[in-house]
């Protein structure tokens, strides 16, 4: 090998990696020439014949010879028609006929390969799909191609279905190609080391292929070793396959972080396809099908590995092995590094190959007789054999089920039976109790659900009864009677206990699900080949000669790292702690953004967010400030304080390196979605610049998302290059673009606001000119603030049933989901379609309470639906979630509970679509969708519709009217305000405050403040005044009114509110010195106040209370936290004229004021009329309708009012000196809303 020249060794390995490709991926160009047709008639052979002109030897297609092909004697599902092909040969295809002249021909059937005519094992197309279509006539051919093709010696055609007013009948062919085939035998011993010279190695790639088959759960395919403890080792374990990576810097092992596993149950004797691709750091690993690709950790490039390789076991002579590994045991074939044929240079004796131990050029491995129970009737009987002292029971056995029953003793005679059972994956051993004693059991085993082979010993010996699992321990039971052993009884395997015998048969405890080999009974293996014939036992419901066990967990359909478990017939997801739901784990358990928060009527606080949906980003938390219309989503990192640079020079620069609380990808996502970002960015500096003046070198600069290097500041935009005095024309020095660039000793800065969203979030800072004397910078860097959801309001309204909008073809292969809102005013219409050949997906309002998702994956079309309790046509928005996964279809509509319908576990799992997706509409143009859909998400992704629809005829981008929907969230008498993208709740005609307007409007209030609200002046009336205080005038009369607000305080007495008007009239609530509330109305010119105490409890306690009073003319109800409720009714009057005033927290006396029934309490009467505490809310009503909302919140110190001595200023306006938050004259709407 030595002497071949650089490119015949590149052509080598080129003729290798496609050679291998061919076999296992389908590239069978060339490969396709007929294989049974030229055979002799005794390769044919069946599980029984009609007649002799019916037997297998007539089975060739096209032929007519005897009756025109093979039909058996029996037609049922345990006939087989079986070909030899006298050696390994790679089948490509294969074709069926019917018997000639007649009507028999079988419409399905299935496909078994087998090396040795023993151990079949099933051919599936499509991971789950193992029938294949067969004949609807006995003439035409029906062909298909195997993908991938099969390497095998004997072919099994099974019928399963067949022309039911006729027989099964079948003539066949097989195509494909002879290939050849060096195989060495490994007997767990032996080992082969294959040495290379290196200068004539690719420097490139080294790639390893090979093929294998054992019965050995665990043993070393390669090993490759290197200096410092380097190496990689490819090894069976458990039936996995695991490459183990030694870095040098710890022990390797198969549970260590340098391990990748693929494959599963590759122990089960059949060969398996190995593929290695070694790159520098970069590995590719391919089992059969399944490839992984990854990036090996430390350093592995090919200079540090040896020039040998050793297969089988570790050879390495003259070195020590730090470590061992179990042989293989087994058969490898075909072992090819870098284009040399190792098999064909060991067997030529070439001086590039030691060999050690036995091993020999043909496989000679022996052959098991496993038998499959594919169902809990599943059952085998085998008669007892004759034993001089007791029973022994052995047998190996592999199931994916936490129970089942595995082997009862039936006896003939009334003797003491057993029961042999797994439950919760342990074996349970026990006594069928007799008369007068407990029942007896013992328990052997842990975690046997675990698809590997395990073996059984069971012994019975007079009364004593043992088990042996795994040849680990011993398990016994003691019988309280001897132990009969008789040889005219029977050993059950699988099935049910029959009530009869002794044990009631436990509706909890099925029959055993999996598969069994090496049964002895008496030490002599029981030959499941005279089962199968009949001439042993007897059997129901058994696959002999198979062991039909899958892995339905490889590969993973649990999505987003959720685990798998299965039984024998399929697989379940345990999505705890993944942030997803559903069958597969994909269904999102977080909204999207802030903004899908928002409009959940959630408030500010931590959320956790998942942009892209069932995309592969996880959930991550962000803060979510909600106190503006559009939500801000806030994103922090772990450097927000003022850092300071000194001694940093462009040798040495000073680095800061900032970790957000998300990922970047996680970051870029909540980016792409947000309608702006923006990202707070200080810079101080002290003859400290941002770039070299004779070059324009940047000296400080940082780096965004995309990781380059920007010199752009806060402030300004990439283009500029500069910084915010730069684009406003006002820096220090005019000469410069930024303030640090003129280089002055005093302190200066350049701050701003960064906030082009392609360059966000900044990632890293770099200062490098604060080393020269007094040189110094400072910087602080703000959180990620990102506002809106740019796709939760992008929608287009579709006007004409014909049209529609398109997008790319669906991805849905395997899974698909999909998300939108919905409104519309018709009764039906399609939302959305994709077509393929037969294949099809569709969502569609099918009448005004029902939606429908229809798809078809192969098996025929499927539909869910869901039923709403109203009508969905009622212009409002409507969410409508759907998914389709290899487990089931799931649709849900607003919050209704969801359909499913459940998928086949061995049907089509492939949705093949190939048409472009319409949305509103269908390729037909016929029963469009007429409204509105917004925020539509395939997969996780969102489509721009607004983009599709301004260039779609009948199509408009956006929707408009979302209050009929969302104006339930604006509350307390807040109104719903349409806006372009959404609406927005007005809560001017409200109390509170806040999106929503939930945010109660509160101060406090100490000793000596007060508020003032003036309604009107009496006369004139102000063209500038508030509309809803322009509406209380002089010559109004109020019948009625409403007042709510909530309080607390410590103090008594105090004045909680006073309202009064033009004409004295007035109405006050206070806390008397009991804490008792005092509610006085004095509506009469001439009549006294009405006084009313309400001893509810003691109020002054300084717990938060609401109070409610609403007078309906002459009667006043009043409500105290919800709970006390008291009516009374008024003598002083019924009428309240022209509201002049509402006062919060103290009123000054007036002359003649305790004649009035003012609120006057006796002593210090600087203190007679305060609140001292916290007013949370008041809002006074009048007509029911007109509302005046008191805003504190903004008033952060109220003005202390003082009594006015002189008597000649009492008892006007100017004599109360008032904090007064609104003038009639000065105050719009506007203001009122901000106060």
């Amino acid at each position: 090998m030595g002497s071949v020249p650089g490119a015949i060794v590149r052509a080598l390995i080129l003729l290798s990696v496609q050679s291998w490709g061919a076999a296992t991926a389908g590239d069978t160009d060339g490969c396709d020439q007929p294989l049974a047709s030229a055979l002799p008639a005794s390769s044919f052979s069946g599980s029984s014949e009609l007649s002799s002109s019916h037997s297998p030897g007539f089975a060739r297609l096209n032929r007519r010879d005897g009756a025109g092909g093979w039909t058996p004697r029996v037609s049922n599902r345990s006939q087989w028609l079986q070909i030899d092909l006298g050696d390994r040969v790679a089948v490509t295809a294969v074709a069926t006929q019917g018997g000639y002249g007649s009507s028999s021909w079988v419409t399905s059937y299935l496909l078994m390969f087998s090396d040795s005519g023993r151990n079949w094992k099933l051919y599936r197309r499509e991971e789950s799909i193992a029938s294949f279509p067969g004949n609807t006539n006995a003439d035409s051919v029906v062909r298909h191609r195997l993908r991938p093709p099969v390497e095998a010696r004997h072919l099994r055609f099974l019928p399963s279905a067949w022309n039911p007013d006729s027989r099964i009948g079948m003539r066949v062919e097989v195509y494909g190609c002879r290939f050849r085939s060096d195989v060495m035998d490994f007997d767990g011993k032996s080992s082969l080391l294959y040495r290379f010279v290196q200068s004539t190695r690719n420097p490139v790639k080294d790639i390893v292929s090979l093929k294998f088959k054992t019965r050995q759960s665990d043993g070393l395919l390669l090993h490759r070793r290197g200096r410092n403890g380097v190496s990689f080792t490819l090894e069976l374990v458990k039936g996995r396959l695991l490459l183990i990576i030694n870095s040098g810097t710890a022990s390797p092992s198969p549970s260590g972080p340098g391990s990748v596993a693929l494959g599963s149950l590759l122990d089960d004797q059949h060969w398996h396809s190995v593929l290695l691709e070694h790159a520098r750091q970069h590995m590719t690993l391919s089992v059969d099908q399944h490839s992984r690709q990854f990036q090996a950790q430390g350093q592995l490039s090919h200079a540090d590995l040896d020039s040998e390789i050793s297969f089988g076991g570790i050879l390495a002579p003259g070195k020590s092995v730090t470590f061992q590994r179990k042989h293989f045991d087994g058969c490898l074939e075909n072992i090819n590094f870098n284009g040399e044929d190792i098999i064909d240079l060991a067997k030529k004796h070439r001086p590039q190959i030691l060999i050690r131990g036995n091993a020999s050029f043909s496989c000679s491995q022996p052959q098991s007789v496993p038998v499959t129970f594919p169902s809990a009737g599943s059952r085998l009987v085998l008669p007892g054999t004759p034993a001089q002292d007791g029973v022994s029971i052995s047998f190996q056995f592999r199931t994916w089920n936490q129970a089942g029953l595995l082997l009862s003793l039936r006896p003939s005679r009334g003797s003491t039976a057993f029961v042999l059972t797994l439950r919760d994956g342990a074996l349970r051993l026990g006594l069928s109790p007799s008369p007068g004693h407990a029942r007896s059991d013992v328990m052997a085993g842990a975690g046997l659900n675990d698809g590997q082979w395990h073996s059984v010993s069971l012994t019975a010996r007079r009364n004593q009864l043992s088990v042996v699992v795994d040849q680990v321990g011993v398990s016994a039971v003691h019988t309280a009677l001897p132990l009969e052993t008789h040889t005219d009884g029977s050993y059950h395997f699988g099935g049910c206990l029959p009530s009869g015998s002794g044990s009631e048969c436990e509706a909890s405890l099925a029959g055993f699900q999996g598969c069994l080999r090496l049964i002895s009974i008496n030490a002599q293996e029981v030959d499941l080949i005279s089962v199968q014939r009949g001439a042993l036992g007897n059997f129901s419901s058994l696959d002999i000669d198979s062991c039909g066990i899958r892995d339905r967990c490889l590969p993973n359909r649990c999505e987003h790292g959720s685990r798998c478990s299965q039984t024998w017939t399929a697989f379940y997801c345990n999505c705890s702690g993944t942030g997803y739901t559903g069958a597969t784990c994909r269904q999102p358990l977080y909204e999207q953004s802030c903004e899908a928060y928002k409009h959940r009527g959630e408030s500010l606080g931590r959320y956790y967010v998942d942009p892209d949906g069932s995309g592969p980003l996880q959930p991550f938390a962000v803060f979510c400030n909600m106190t503006e219309d559009i939500p801000w989503t806030v994103l922090q990192h772990n450097s927000s304080a003022l850092t300071r640079v000194k001694g940093a020079d462009q040798n040495n620069p000073h680095w800061a390196v900032f970790q957000y609380e998300a990922s970047l990808e996680q970051l870029r996502a909540v980016i792409a979605h947000a309608r702006h970002c923006q990202q707070m960015l200080e810079f101080h500096c002290r003859r400290s610049r941002l770039r070299d003046p004779q070059d324009g070198t940047p000296l400080s600069w940082w780096v965004g998302s995309t990781h380059g290097t920007r010199t752009y500041w806060a402030g300004s935009m990439p283009e500029a290059q500069t910084c915010a005095c730069g684009l406003a024309g006002n820096c220090v020095d005019s000469q410069h673009r930024c303030n640090c660039d003129a280089d002055q000793d005093e302190w200066t800065n350049d701050t701003g606001v960064l906030s082009y969203k392609e360059h966000l979030p900044v990632t890293r800072i770099v200062v490098a000119d604060a080393a020269r004397p007094s040189s110094a910078a400072a910087y602080r860097l703000g959180p990620l603030l990102c506002q809106g959801d740019r796709s939760f309001w992008n929608s287009a309204s579709f006007h004409t049933e014909t049209s529609y909008l398109h997008f790319p073809t669906l991805h849905a292969e395997l899974s698909a989901d999909v998300s939108f809102f919905f409104k519309t005013r018709a009764s039906s219409g399609v939302f959305l379609e994709n077509l393929g050949i037969t294949d099809f997906i569709s969502l569609e309002l099918r009448s005004p309470r029902e939606v429908a998702f229809s798809f078809d994956v192969g098996n025929g079309p499927c539909e869910v639906t869901v039923q709403a309790p109203g009508p969905l046509n009622d212009d409002r928005w409507h969410l409508v979630r759907a998914e389709r996964n290899i487990k089931e279809a799931w649709l849900q509509v607003d919050l209704l509970p969801p359909g499913t319908h459940t998928a086949p576990e061995d049907g089509h799992m492939r949705l093949q679509l190939n048409s472009q997706l319409f949305v509103g509409g269908t390729a037909t143009r016929q029963r469009g969708f007429l409204g509105c859909i917004r925020s539509l998400q395939l997969n996780g992704k969102a489509l721009d519709l607004e983009e599709r629809a301004q260039v779609t005829p009948g199509v408009q981008p956006g929707c408009p009217g979302h209050c009929s929907t969302y104006g339930h969230l604006c509350h307390n008498g807040g109104r719903c305000q349409e806006r372009p993208r959404g609406f927005s709740c007005n809560c001017e005609l409200s109390a509170f405050s806040g999106p929503f307007c939930t945010q109660e409007v509160s101060a406090h209030f100490g000793a000596g403040s007060s508020v003032t609200y003036n309604f009107h002046e009496f006369y004139p009336l102000s063209t500038n005044s508030s509309p809803h205080a322009a509406s209380f005038h002089g010559d109004m009369t109020l019948a009625r009114e409403m007042i709510t607000f909530s309080f607390q305080t410590l103090q008594t007495p105090s004045l909680l509110l006073y309202v009064d008007s033009f004409y004295n009239k007035y109405l006050s609530v206070i806390l008397a010195k009991n804490g008792s509330l005092q509610i006085r109305y004095k509506l009469g010119l001439h009549q006294d106040p009405d006084v009313f105490n309400f001893n509810f409890k003691n109020m002054a306690d300084g717990h938060l209370h609401h109070v409610k009073i609403n007078r309906e003319e002459g009667v006043v109800f009043v409500e105290v936290d919800q709970k006390a409720r008291s009516q009374v009714s008024l003598t002083s009057g019924m009428e309240f004229n022209a509201v002049k005033s509402l006062v919060l927290g103290k009123i000054l006396e007036r002359p003649g004021a305790a004649e009035q029934g003012k609120p006057v309490e006796t002593g210090n009467r600087e203190r007679s009329a305060l609140i001292g505490g916290v007013v949370a809310v008041a809002i006074f009503v009048l007509l029911c309708m007109a509302a005046v909302a008191v805003h504190l919140y903004q008033q952060r110190s109220l003005c202390a009012t003082t009594e006015v001595e002189g008597p000649g200023k009492q008892g006007s306006n100017a004599a109360a000196p008032r904090c007064e938050l609104g003038r009639p004259n000065a105050m719009s709407g506007d203001q009122q809303v901000g106060l």
